[in-house]
């Protein structure tokens, strides 16, 4: 899942996070009465929360004591919206659910296979700056020539905390813990037998400190991820039937320990609006946000040290009252990624919008 920042090759998987940011001044009486874009969000000077303990017994006693009764609202750090990204996470904690998610690509395997998979994310706060995400990936393989199989992908489990927020210069840190828990999915689609997990950091900057002179700068901002995926096992054995001798082989598959890292540029026209100039955008384009994700793996060891595959993926994100719609191209950046170009495709539901007395709030 996104949380841990698994960019496999040709998986665009993602679990959307954005947070609801305490803040010490009041709430405006109409948060929920206009879309979280328009808010007249209340300026915080030097705001900013940094973790000065050991992670994670203290910092999560520390997340405890925060209110959420002060939340002002999700995705902001300071004036600037972030959206939830597609094919990298973001730094954010919130209450939010992707459904669905639908990406189609070739992998790069001899002859091709298409991968077609729908997933379901779910991201729940058990505090403001704490929260926990589920998500599950159906998958259809279509190698070339041969009949498709389908099944369910393993289930991913993950965390996040918050432990930095500056809203003067619209800036964020997070750290995460995620699991792909082996044996859960189907082995019809090759759902890996053993568990992999990956700690990560997750960050966010918004250019909105930028001096008047780069005025029409200040709607940019990026977020990214850099994380380590660790299996829990270093390779696996499988016996084959050697069709014209009809004997058994033996087969060994070798798993990498693997970095993992990915960024996302965006340019908010909602910020450009509200923040910066009025050029006159009316809906639905006062609302689109175009960006361009970037997402690598890099082997670390096992004979696969230094083999980056990635993709590019340029695409658009339209963000309304109570939830979010993107698409993106996702593009091969080398021939170890593929050759085909793919997409990848999300609805967005910000349920601490859509239920802010039940389920979107934090359960502590």
């Amino acid at each position: 899942m996104k949380a841990t920042a698994h960019f496999r090759q040709n998986k665009e998987r993602r679990f959307p996070n954005r947070r609801v940011k305490p803040s010490s001044a009041p709430a405006p009486p109409q948060r929920y009465g206009q879309p979280k874009a328009e808010r007249n969000l209340v300026e915080v000077h030097a705001g900013m929360r940094i973790l000065r303990a050991p992670f994670p017994a203290v910092a999560f006693l520390a997340a405890l004591l925060v209110s959420p009764d002060n939340a002002l609202s999700h995705g902001f750090a300071g004036k600037r919206f972030f959206p939830a990204t597609l094919s990298t996470d973001d730094p954010f904690v919130a209450d939010e659910l992707s459904l669905p998610t639908v990406s189609s690509v070739v992998t790069s395997d001899e002859g091709g296979t298409r991968a077609n998979e729908v997933s379901v994310e779910i991201a729940k706060r058990i505090t403001p700056n704490l929260g926990i995400e589920a998500g599950e990936t159906f998958q259809i393989l279509q190698p070339r020539g041969e009949r498709s199989v389908s099944g369910f992908g393993n289930l991913e489990l993950g965390a996040k905390y918050e432990f930095f927020e500056n809203d003067e210069h619209e800036s964020i840190l997070s750290l995460g813990l995620g699991v792909e828990i082996g044996g859960t999915g189907s082995k019809r689609v090759d759902a890996d037998t053993f568990s992999t997990w990956t700690p990560a950091l997750f960050f966010g900057k918004g250019m909105g400190d930028l001096p008047q002179g780069l005025s029409m700068l200040r709607p940019l901002a990026i977020t990214g991820v850099i994380s380590v995926a660790v299996p829990t096992s270093a390779s696996t054995r499988t016996f084959t039937a050697n069709e014209e001798t009809g004997s058994r082989e033996l087969e060994s598959e070798r798993h990498p320990n693997v970095l993992q890292y990915g960024f996302a540029v965006e340019y908010s026209f909602i910020y450009l609006q509200q923040q910066v100039k009025d050029i006159g955008l009316r809906a639905p384009f006062d609302h689109l946000i175009p960006l361009v994700e970037l997402g690598f793996e890099t082997p670390l060891d096992r004979g696969q040290r230094g083999q980056t595959t990635g993709t590019i993926n340029p695409g658009m994100i339209w963000s309304g009252k109570y939830f979010q719609a993107g698409a993106e191209a996702v593009i091969p950046m080398n021939s170890r990624t593929g050759s085909e170009v793919g997409f990848v495709a999300q609805l967005h539901f910000y349920l601490d919008d859509l239920f802010p007395h039940t389920i979107g709030r934090p359960l502590l």
